[in-house]
């Protein structure tokens, strides 16, 4: 079974003008949730690790991992407000956060919360603004300091300087989780955010030395390329109609995870081993996945027979 840890909250997407204001369209979502949600719809078992309002938001959201067929038996349920993400999108499609979440549920996740996990995990993905906010942030790091001898760690940072703007603090989890991390998951746009002028191969190359076994850069239109101690590889990006990249990146990431369970990759060894062929077949399918994510409206992951 996999684990995703990290938020959940609701995307709020403008709709339209209306006499009196405007009309909004709120859909679930938040990057650990989509990326719990995309693993479930390409048939992979998943659990999700967060903390869930039990307003009428949250029980939205809890509605919505059941249905996706996501184990909810380590979600934590408290009395705080849900965190609203407001959507903008600009003249090409590329979605702006405004977020709502001081205080908020999914940020309330405890350390005690921890003996709520499944025992049968095979891997555990967190990224994103829960690394990096308090309780939640201290709590991921207990987990990953007790499971990364044993368990592999898939890591994206998803940075949202909105909900933290001080850099200082991604990238203290960034150092922090590099000898911890087995797969590193990071867009160009976040690596020049944390360490401006570092190319992806220079950044590839340190990522490796302090224990990454398979790092991959996502470049957005330019596509996706990845290293592992042994090998390289590089694919394009998929062309499609863009109706937005919301999710695009957490659709990769669940897809990535597919392709290496459904190949038995899910370790530190075998990561290493992959080659390059292997690596160029990995990211092929999670860019095809994305780029359907990408053709259509919100994070709508796409399921397991689409991508045959």
């Amino acid at each position: 079974m996999f684990v995703v840890c990290g938020e959940a909250l609701m995307d709020v997407f403008a709709a339209g003008d209306t006499v009196a204001g405007m009309a909004l369209d709120a859909r679930v979502g938040g990057s650990p949730f989509n990326a719990a949600v995309g693993l479930a719809r390409l048939a992979q078992p998943v659990a999700f690790f967060s903390a869930v309002s039990r307003g009428f938001l949250g029980e939205r959201l809890m509605s919505a991992l059941v249905a996706e067929g996501v184990n909810t038996s380590a979600v934590q349920r408290n009395d705080a407000p849900t965190t609203l993400g407001l959507v903008g999108l600009d003249a090409h499609r590329v979605p702006s956060y405004s977020f709502y979440g001081e205080g908020c549920a999914d940020r309330q996740l405890t350390a005690d919360a921890l003996a709520s996990l499944p025992q049968d995990v095979r891997a555990i993905h967190l990224g994103s603004y829960a690394t990096v906010v308090e309780p939640i942030a201290s709590t991921l790091r207990a987990l990953v300091e007790r499971e990364h001898a044993r368990t592999l760690i898939a890591y994206d940072p998803n940075i949202r300087l909105n909900v933290e703007p001080d850099l200082a603090r991604w990238r203290d989890m960034l150092d922090w989780m590099l000898p911890r991390t087995h797969l590193l998951k990071i867009s160009e746009e976040d690596l020049q955010l944390l360490l401006p002028g570092t190319s992806s191969d220079e950044f590839a190359a340190h990522a490796l030395r302090r224990g990454v076994k398979l790092l991959v850069v996502t470049r957005g239109a330019e596509g996706a390329v990845a290293w592992t101690p042994q090998a390289h590889a590089s694919v394009p990006t998929v062309q499609v109609e863009v109706i937005d990249t919301v999710g695009a990146g957490d659709t990769f990431q669940a897809a990535l995870l597919t392709w290496l369970a459904e190949h038995g990759a899910l370790s530190a060894t075998a990561l290493e081993a992959l080659s390059g062929a292997e690596l160029e077949s990995a990211l092929g399918f999670a860019a095809r996945a994305a780029a359907i994510t990408c053709s259509r409206r919100g994070a709508d992951m796409p399921r397991r027979s689409e991508l045959r």
